[in-house]
């Protein structure tokens, strides 16, 4: 499905002189956040908080669970939240967006606003830097892994994790550009689930997503849904892993509604790996 291009916020002049010396300088600041969950009494809540985002970032990423149930409602709810927000989204759905059955019409909604929304699909700020995501989905990590053996309903199971990666693998063939930044819902490694109970770590995502991101070369990747996770890991071909849910920012200290990733995209000689920075939850 086509990205709408009906959105009609613009940068003031300030605003586009600033991301172009950050882009002359070789960098671009990815604001990530997601499981903010919006529902009928947060009309209101959020806005003016993603309204920053236009001055601290280049680029915002929301990585599911826009919603509570997935109601078009509640997609409708979070676009009025993001309404000023003037710099382009990219976002992934979460089970929580899925709940419902109304995920389809919930992605229009948020296309319609001008997002983009990534299922399978791949997004390219510039031509440098560009965006592949996928929901993702569960299944376990290492030992702990669901394997396709038994039961229909197993493999099924197993087959829904296996799609996703491989959605994963053909969105990542599509960014040609020489940074590829990762969004998904679900988690791609075991380190960023830690604090959440261990009985339920199967159900927080699955280190199938791994493989791709690690043979792409990604340079990040952003993911939500482990509410009590922790905010950092690695992949382990070393692909810096940050769990953004709005709950473990919060954890952090966080005093802004998302994070903000530093990511360096070459220009005036810098390399992208040399010019990666973070910055801490709270800055």
């Amino acid at each position: 499905m086509p990205e709408s291009a009906d959105h009609k916020l613009t940068l003031s002049a300030k605003d586009r002189r600033a991301r172009s010396d950050r882009r002359n300088d070789g960098r671009v600041r990815i604001a990530a956040v997601g499981d903010f969950h919006c529902g009928e009494e947060d009309v209101g809540a959020y806005r003016d908080l993603f309204a920053r985002a236009n001055d601290e970032a280049d680029v915002l990423v929301l990585t599911g669970d826009l919603t509570r149930r997935g109601l078009p409602s509640e997609f409708k709810i979070c676009v009025g939240e993001l309404a000023d927000v003037k710099i382009p989204i990219v976002a992934v759905l979460g089970n929580h967006d899925y709940e419902s059955g109304q995920q389809t019409e919930g992605t229009t909604i948020l296309r319609a606003r001008g997002a983009h929304v990534l299922c399978g699909d791949a997004f390219q700020l510039d031509e440098r830097i560009g965006f592949a995501g996928v929901k993702g989905f569960m299944g376990g990590f290492g030992r702990g892994t669901l394997t396709s053996f038994g039961e229909q309903e197993t493999k099924a199971f197993v087959q829904a994790a296996i799609d996703e990666a491989h959605s994963l693998e053909l969105a990542l063939r599509k960014v040609t550009n020489p940074v590829r930044v990762v969004v998904l819902h679900y988690s791609p490694i075991e380190a960023t689930i830690q604090g959440e109970p261990p009985i339920i770590h199967a159900f927080l995502g699955t280190d199938r997503l791994c493989e791709p991101i690690d043979r792409f070369g990604a340079s990040v990747c952003f993911h939500g849904h482990a509410h009590s996770g922790s905010f950092e890991g690695k992949t382990p071909g070393g692909v810096p892993v940050y769990n953004v849910a709005l709950p473990v920012l919060r954890k952090a200290g966080a005093q802004a509604m998302y994070y903000v990733h530093e990511v360096g995209v070459g220009g005036s000689g810098l390399g992208a790996e040399a010019a990666n920075r973070e910055r801490a939850p709270n800055a």
